[in-house]
């Protein structure tokens, strides 16, 4: 089986709003991973971020959610609020295939009352972290009883995050009845110990690791001083896209603020943004309004992006599958990607790289003095999907009524109550200003540009 539709217990209905979001081939994981799902068996998998997971999970999830029954039926945990909105997204698009299927998040950074609410309308599936879950059990705003399907996503991470305990307390409130799926992108043991205590025979899926993905070309370069060897790099590879890792939010500033001083488009992300500044972060790298984003690992679990040409590792994590998360920011679904280590020589703690990376011929600016600049700036509008925007509503006012072309409009990204836009820079300001005597649906929106 290669196809989706070679799984015909997929329904005809379901493959069309595949195909329709670019999704007809299946990945590996998927191809192992749907039919045992659709039989109702546990699955361990051994998954690399960007191998389709998500679908390989969501899929099955989708169509065995009975949307007639009281109370949701699917749970799928995460360790981060970034990929829990990934996969949120990811799966609200292919759900649109069922009518009135309703998806709820639950993750900090928002009002638990908020939340609350959501659920108290009804959710047929949740997608959350731990702790956020465990804070509305003990508010008693959430019931587990009624979930049939329990699916952990990038558990080693969350082991390694501390959430063993939190996540056995999740289950003790759910019926012992119930089919379990556990994805993980990397193998240790504590993994195996867990599999051992949640999952009944499971079905074993195994997909190449990052590591051995030959499409990302690994580097390590030694360097005493990092910063210059950053700007070395950036004018050595001239990569369109930059994910910098740093470990500390101490330095993603410094290094951030010396990008921009050097005249490239950076941004930073780090674990001292709230939800809505984590947001806007990503959404400006995805959309090309920034060139650089500069993180702590709080960036490597949640961001999905097709294409991020390079990424580099200011600070080597002292951990491997720290660094196999993050190099896998590139090299996507098969895609080419760089990543670029700078090593601290005599390094112990960080000797892995040696093993694992190529060292780097000496560096040499291929185009000295090149900037990363980005073509896109981004508004945002104070509308969204509680008020029933869809991108066609706004990417028809800016081309019919403001007269811009497509080629002055890049991504549109609708979020709860919110709309970003990216627009070609030269078009910002007019853009604005307009934006203040037309309407868009018969309403009136603000509108920014994002700093």
């Amino acid at each position: 089986m290669t196809h989706f539709n070679d799984i015909h217990e997929i329904p005809e209905a379901l493959i069309e709003t595949l195909t329709q979001n670019g999704f007809t081939t299946m990945t590996p994981v998927q191809r192992e991973s749907i039919p045992a799902a659709l039989e109702g068996k546990d699955i361990l998998a051994h998954a690399p971020t960007g191998s389709g997971k998500t679908l390989a999970f969501g899929i099955p999830a989708l169509m065995m959610t009975q949307q007639s029954k009281k109370g949701p039926s699917t749970l799928i945990v995460t360790p981060t609020r970034e990929l829990a909105e990934q996969i949120a997204a990811a799966l609200k698009k292919i759900a649109s295939y069922r009518e009135n299927f309703k998806i709820t998040t639950l993750y900090g950074g928002v009002p638990l009352r908020t939340q609350a609410d959501s659920l108290q309308k009804g959710a047929h599936m949740l997608i959350g972290t731990p702790g956020r879950i465990l804070d509305h059990l003990s508010k008693g705003t959430l019931v587990l009883d009624t979930i049939e399907r329990l699916i952990l996503d990038e558990a080693d991470r969350m082991l390694d995050m501390g959430f063993h305990d939190d996540i056995l307390k999740i289950i003790a409130k759910m019926n012992t009845k119930r089919q379990t799926l556990l994805f993980s992108a990397t193998f240790p043991p504590k993994i195996k110990t867990m599999a051992k205590e949640l999952l009944h025979e499971p079905v074993m899926v195994s997909v190449d690791s990052e590591a051995d993905n030959s499409t990302i070309d690994e580097i390590v370069y030694v360097a005493q001083n990092r910063l210059q060897a950053l700007g070395q790099c950036i004018e050595t590879y001239r990569p369109a896209s930059l994910l910098v890792f740093c470990n500390t939010k101490t330095d993603v500033d410094l290094v951030t603020d010396r990008l921009r001083q050097q005249g490239h488009d950076a941004i930073a992300l780090h674990g001292d943004f709230d939800q809505g500044e984590r947001q806007e972060a990503i959404i400006r790298f995805e959309n090309n309004s920034a060139s650089i984003l500069v993180a702590t690992d709080v960036a490597s679990r949640g961001i999905d992006i097709a294409k991020v040409d390079m990424v580099l590792n200011y600070d080597l994590p002292f951990d491997e599958t720290v660094y196999t998360h993050r190099i896998g920011r590139t090299g996507r679904a098969g895609a080419s990607g760089i990543a670029v280590s700078l090593y601290a020589s005599g390094s112990q703690k960080t000797a892995y790289i040696m093993q694992r990376a190529h060292e780097g011929k000496a560096l040499t600016a291929s185009t000295p003095n090149y900037l990363m600049h980005a073509s896109y700036a981004t508004i945002c509008l104070n509308g969204g999907k509680r008020q029933k925007l869809r991108k066609g509503d706004i990417l028809g006012t800016l081309c019919k009524e403001l007269g811009l072309s497509a080629s002055q409009i890049g991504m549109i990204t609708i979020m709860e109550q919110k709309s970003y836009v990216a627009l070609k820079k030269e078009s910002v300001a007019e853009v604005l200003q307009r934006l203040k005597q037309c309407k868009i649906k018969k309403k009136r929106y603000m509108a920014w540009r994002v700093h």
